[in-house]
């Protein structure tokens, strides 16, 4: 399985809160050795003011440039290698595997946890942004980004945002597996007020569509989130079928930026910006 859907599918996994994992930490405030075991997290500690206090981050946090790479995973953490770097604040994914264990093994050690969660909703993802602030000393920082944040997406919307609803189809892979209005990428699609084809399918959020599927729904807009695996509007095209879906036709199949769709740092404002120009002249 590949490693956007494992994200997607595990997110609804989460076994903690952002209250909890901020209160767990909330006695010792203002840490020095932050290690980072989330992408999106690294993005978020950087853009509070927080990136000089981190010390390392996971092998995918690729944002900023100047975050202090390591070989540490984020998808199976080893208690062990974490230690190593004598952290006294760990962010941890609570999708990751083991992720209760090793939280409880971490604090065993007196290095305190935040246990983040996949957020359903642009407004936990705001939540994460203020929860790390109040832990990491830069609570101003976080607070004003995120008033940032969503007055620069509400001008977006404001801008783009289509009277009459157009119908779309996100693929997280090409065994298509999607994601439906519930989950956090969805969201942001209902906020431009599409139509997400995913809907309806009670499948936890995450459904496998078939191809009859997805070819009867006949979707106005495709965005691939697998173009980094080799998905192009050329292979969509190639597909048995798919040369009649509306989409497909009309060259409104978009290959999504590397990485800003999965996370939900201060770059959801370009994710924004770029959806707003993929659909400008579709109706």
């Amino acid at each position: 399985m590949r490693r956007n859907i494992a994200l997607a599918l595990a997110a609804s996994l989460g076994i903690a809160t952002l209250t909890s994992a901020t209160t767990a930490v909330a006695s010792s405030p203002n840490p020095t050795r932050i290690i980072s075991l989330s992408p999106s997290a690294t993005e978020i500690l950087f853009g509070i003011g927080a990136g000089p206090q981190v010390i390392a981050v996971d092998d995918n946090s690729d944002y900023p440039s100047n975050a202090p790479f390591s070989k540490l995973s984020s998808f199976t953490p080893n208690v062990e290698a974490i230690a190593a770097y004598h952290p006294d604040l760990v962010v941890l994914q609570s999708s990751a595997t083991n992720a209760a264990t090793v939280e409880s093994d971490l604090q065993k050690l007196k290095i305190n946890v935040f246990l983040e969660v996949t957020p359903s909703n642009i407004s936990d993802a705001y939540a994460e942004f203020l929860a790390l602030g109040k832990v990491t000393g830069h609570p101003s920082r976080a607070k004003a980004l995120v008033t940032t944040m969503k007055s620069r997406i509400a001008e977006i919307l404001a801008k783009a945002r289509k009277k009459s609803s157009i119908s779309i189809y996100h693929e997280l892979d090409n065994t298509l597996y999607s994601a439906d209005s519930t989950t956090f990428i969805g969201q942001i699609y209902s906020d431009f007020n599409f139509s997400n084809i995913a809907d309806g399918t009670n499948a936890g959020g995450y459904p496998q569509l078939t191809p009859e599927a997805v070819i009867k729904a006949d979707p106005k807009v495709i965005f691939l989130d697998d173009g980094s695996y080799g998905e192009s509007p050329a292979t969509v095209a190639a597909r048995p079928g798919w040369s009649t879906i509306s989409a497909v036709k009309n060259k409104h199949v978009v290959v999504l930026p590397l990485d800003i769709a999965d996370r939900w740092g201060p770059r959801l404002v370009d994710f924004y910006q770029f959806v707003a120009q993929a659909t400008a002249k579709i109706n």
